[in-house]
């Protein structure tokens, strides 16, 4: 059976038997205060017994013999009848004195204690009441303890006092027994507390310990989609409570698992849905967006065909030379490339986007949409100026999609434009400025146009999906918000900076595709 240090097993162990150990211990201590009083006792009375046949054979003499105790030679007479009697009874030394308090016998203690015993011996032969004196210190058997008792009483004989007593011993012997006791006493508390710990343990690792082992077994080994294991029927204890309770909650743990499963397969399923409308919504924006350039388109490529009319009409001619035939060719091969070319853009934009983001350049996104807008009458009398200083512009993310979002900014900034009113003579032009910046490790594109603007209170609503301040009919409300999902979906952001009646600021940022060996602060 191993203990690991902090198991369950050795923590009962150890309070166990430092419990029994305590038990024990106060038992002892009140078993030695109990023997040791009992010990006093016994020999208070022993030396009672004592005083008693001494009083009584004194008595004998004074009153049958008619002699004062004074003129009886003692020493001949109890001398060694008291060294028998003081050996069996534990005493070592006795004083008696007569009537008048004179000492008239002695086993011949030291001086100091003789003087207590006489002064003893004295008052209770003034008081006429026996006493008992406890004097001196020594080592006890758990603690220390008095050393020596003395008795005093009066001697009397029928009723007549006529003398006092006073008996000494010490209690170092008494003390000698207890120890001695006391060490087969700690031999039996230490096997007592073996066969208590041992039983005790056992029984206690049945009731507790294995159950306990068995829900951690239970516990350990359960894995997410298995059947709960059936559990032996418990007691109907703490342990069994729980050994219940943890089987109901692996039984609800398995219940609520699946209700969580078939509640993340709605959320996906509802996420799919969502991210196919988000789709939907940027291709019907970006579809309304091709609608507008479309028109514009319509216009510009009017132009060219007239011309390419015209030439046609003059290459039927009869009266051409060789070289203004060529000519007429060459003009008209231009003006066919130029419409191939408008188309050619649109029809780039138009297509549905791959989704997959790839190393791209911003400034060639950003030059490719002013070049595209450039032909359409919406950007007629809007000037657009180019200040890319931004070191580097390769972001990592799909350019149709980029191409949207700048798409939608420039041709809000020209519907904000178209409805400044035309001023006076000396009143700026309409005018788009696009610019690139650095900026720790992300790249700013800023739009800025020098129209209306819009006021304060609106300006925090211009990313909501169907806001818009356009009259009906000239716009979703789409336009921005389209813009805004794009741009988290990249890891970017965009805001916006207006002051009514100046124009109106779009800031969209990046994160940049860091070089090899670049710092990520840099």
């Amino acid at each position: 059976m191993k203990f690991p240090v902090y198991s369950l097993r050795t923590g009962i162990l150890a309070q166990l038997t430092f419990l029994i150990i305590a038990a024990m211990f106060l038992i002892d201590v009140v078993m030695v205060k109990l023997a040791e009083r009992d010990l006093l006792q016994a020999k208070l009375h022993a030396g009672r017994v004592l005083i008693g046949a001494v009083e009584h054979n004194l008595g004998y003499l004074y009153f049958q013999k008619q002699k004062k105790l004074k003129n009886i030679d003692l020493n001949i007479i109890f001398r060694r009848a008291f060294s028998n009697l003081l050996a069996e009874s534990g005493f070592s030394d006795v004083v008696i004195i007569d009537s008048n308090g004179e000492e008239i016998f002695t086993t011949g203690a030291p001086k100091e204690d003789e003087a207590r015993a006489l002064t003893l011996a004295r008052e209770a032969m003034a008081t006429g009441l026996p006493s008992s004196h406890l004097s001196g210190s020594t080592w006890g058997v758990i603690w220390l303890a008095k050393k020596d008792l003395r008795i005093s009483t009066p001697l009397r004989f029928e009723g007549m006092r006529f003398g006092g007593m006073t008996i000494s011993g010490s209690l170092i012997p008494l003390y000698q027994s207890l120890r001695n006791s006391q060490k087969i006493i700690l031999l039996y508390i230490l096997l007592d507390t073996v066969i208590l710990v041992i039983v005790g343990l056992i029984l206690l690792s049945r009731i507790v310990v294995k159950p306990i082992h068995k829900l951690l077994k239970l516990t350990g080994e359960y894995k997410e989609g298995d059947l709960v294991p059936s559990m032996e029927e418990s007691s109907r204890n703490e342990i069994g409570e729980l050994s219940r309770s943890l089987k109901n909650m692996l039984n609800r743990l398995d219940e609520n698992k699946k209700e969580l499963r078939a509640h993340i397969a709605s959320l996906e399923k509802a996420n799919e849905e969502l991210q196919q409308a988000q789709d939907e919504i940027i291709r019907s924006e970006k579809l309304a967006s091709v609608g507008r350039l479309a028109a514009g388109i319509a216009h510009e490529i009017g132009n060219p065909i007239g011309i390419i009319l015209g030439y046609l009409d003059l290459l039927s001619s009869d009266d051409l030379t060789k070289e203004e035939r060529k000519d007429f060719l060459t003009r008209t091969e231009t003006e066919v490339t130029r419409i191939n070319q408008i188309i050619r853009q649109l029809l780039d934009f138009s297509r549905p986007s791959s989704g997959k983001p790839e190393q791209t350049q911003v400034h060639k996104v950003v030059t490719k949409m002013v070049n595209m807008l450039k032909p359409q009458p919406m950007m007629e009398d809007i000037k657009v100026s180019l200040a890319l200083n931004a070191v580097n512009d390769v972001v990592f993310a799909d350019p149709n999609e980029l191409q949207q979002v700048f798409l939608n900014i420039i041709m809000n900034a020209a519907d904000a434009l178209s409805e400044k009113a035309p001023g006076g003579q000396g009143d700026p032009e309409k005018a788009v400025v696009i610019s690139t910046e650095n900026r720790n490790s992300v790249i700013e594109v800023k739009f800025s146009d020098n129209g209306p603007g819009i006021s304060r209170d609106k300006l925090a609503q211009i990313f909501d999906p169907f806001f818009t301040t356009k009259d009906p009919g000239r716009g979703t409300g789409l336009g921005l918000s389209v813009c805004y999902r794009i741009v988290e979906s990249l890891g970017g952001s965009i805001r916006a900076e207006s002051v009514e009646g100046e124009g109106m600021t779009i800031m969209v940022t990046f994160p940049l595709i860091r070089k090899q060996g670049e710092e990520g602060n840099k």
